[in-house]
């Protein structure tokens, strides 16, 4: 089986579960970027990888067509297609990955339809009740007969008080400011926490996962290392601006958020329309310390 998931960190961690599932009934290929692999080999060693950086997963400038890596594509699509997959899955509803899967050759396509592009899939599923990208994984295996849990157990209590906030994100209109996290990190030292910092300059994602790996909570934006950390079981606190909980809150029991200020325009992925993020930007943060303390205040795991 050939699995797509070309976009973030946290993407390719919702898709984690699903992997680890059907690596239990087939060989499993994921094709995604070179950072799945040390994700891989803690949470799905059974997990071939295939590295592809694909250009129109770019913030910026992915349709400049003459800048493409049209040998490195066509490498990999060789790679792919031999021998053919006897099946090819995505449960992200993108022309591309479907027009992908065809160019492999892979003998059954499944995947949800967009702007035509079911004439590329042999089986085009529905869009799941809840819009969440784990819930789409959930469909995919349901698809083929496998069951994914609602949400990764809590099966570890971490009654500690180790917090780790992370200050970064892989675009800048998901970064609510610094200096807001710096205020909270001495609020929470204040209250008896030991509170770890950690921003973008960290980009040993090993050293990442073992720092969230011995946390008690998290707190960070709407971004890839939340999804790590519950991954890892930790409770995760998500302070989100253009995009919405309910498509990619991180899945743990315990997850909790504070949603930003209503915009019209949500939920934005690649760009705001305004000059600033004021769905973030206007977060103050008195406005994120009362739904933090109620997160802080309930219980770490679920008995």
């Amino acid at each position: 089986m050939l699995a797509l998931e070309l976009w973030g960190l946290g993407d390719l961690a919702l898709a984690i579960p699903f992997l680890r599932a059907a690596s239990a009934h087939t060989r499993v290929t994921l094709l995604a970027k070179p950072h799945a692999a040390p994700l891989l080999a803690r949470f799905a060693p059974d997990v071939t990888l295939v590295p592809l950086t694909a250009p129109w997963t770019a913030f910026s400038g992915k349709y400049r067509l003459h800048r493409w890596p049209w040998r490195a594509l066509a490498r990999v699509r060789r790679t792919l297609r031999t021998p053919p997959f006897d099946l090819a899955v995505s449960a992200r509803p993108d022309p591309r990955d479907h027009a992908l899967l065809a160019l492999v050759g892979a003998r059954r396509r499944i995947g949800f339809s967009r702007a035509g592009s079911g004439a590329w899939l042999t089986t085009a599923l529905a869009p799941p009740a809840r819009p969440h990208r784990a819930d789409h994984w959930r469909a995919v295996a349901a698809a083929l007969g496998w069951t994914l849990p609602d949400a990764p157990a809590a099966t570890v209590s971490r009654p500690g008080r180790h917090l780790v906030i992370h200050t970064g994100a892989g675009h800048p209109v998901r970064l609510w400011p610094r200096e807001r996290f710096d205020a909270i990190a001495a609020r929470l030292r204040a209250a008896g926490w030991r509170v770890t910092l950690l921003d973008d300059s960290l980009r040993d994602l090993d050293a990442l996962l073992a720092t969230l790996a011995t946390a008690d909570r998290f707190i960070g934006n709407d971004s890839g290392p939340g999804h790590l950390a519950a991954l890892l079981g930790v409770p995760t606190f998500t302070i989100f601006g253009p995009q919405l909980p309910a498509l990619f809150a991180p899945q743990h029991p315990r997850a909790a958020w504070i949603d930003g200020a209503p915009c019209p325009h949500k939920p934005c992925c690649d760009a705001c329309r305004f000059a600033t993020p004021h769905c973030l930007r206007d977060l103050s943060v008195d406005a994120v310390w009362e739904p933090l303390g109620r997160f802080l205040a309930a219980p770490a795991a679920q008995p």
